[in-house]
């Protein structure tokens, strides 16, 4: 990943993320892309363990938990996502890393998402159904919906981490 980070930084890419299991040398990848003044990111496959984004924790803005295999669009949702979501967002603890989730996002699911622990959804063919602009309005909608709902027990701690007002905040990491 890292000789094509210049060029994506060239052709005005404002951050990237980068598949842990895709670049051999994630970390280094990550610090080349902060001094070309990229925000960074980690993605991670369903079979990937969490603990292989942990050391990166503290050199990353954003972690991606893919939800379905990728590749292919309108695959189902895999429901052990929301489990590492909210083992992740544990992890993180007060640290500013978003959690992003990208695969099966529907509105059936979003709101448990968010709930889990997630900042942002990304969702393709629950919106892309009905072909027409109104229906894809109106998907939207729904999804967005169900994640506002969620989104209303949690708030922003002065960090900027996101935090569920029902669980007490993780008590800070002594170093």
């Amino acid at each position: 990943m890292e000789p094509q980070l210049a060029d994506f930084a060239a052709a005005g890419a404002d951050s990237v993320t980068v598949h842990v299991e895709a670049d051999s040398h994630v970390h280094r990848s990550l610090q080349r892309a902060r001094e070309l003044g990229l925000g960074v990111g980690v993605s991670l496959n369903p079979g990937t363990p969490l603990e292989a984004v942990e050391p990166l924790l503290d050199v990353t803005d954003l972690v991606l938990v893919m939800s379905v295999n990728p590749g292919l669009g309108g695959q189902r949702f895999i429901p052990q996502a929301l489990a590492r979501v909210r083992r992740l967002r544990d992890m993180i603890g007060h640290r500013p890393v978003l959690i992003q989730v990208d695969g099966g996002v529907t509105s059936d699911n979003a709101g448990d998402l968010v709930s889990a622990g997630a900042d942002a959804l990304v969702a393709g063919s629950a919106i892309f159904n009905g072909h027409t602009p109104e229906a894809y309005a109106a998907n939207l909608a729904s999804i967005r919906t169900a994640a506002d709902g969620a989104s209303a027990g949690r708030v922003r701690d002065p960090s900027g981490s996101s935090t569920d007002r029902s669980r007490p905040a993780p008590a800070p990491a002594h170093q």
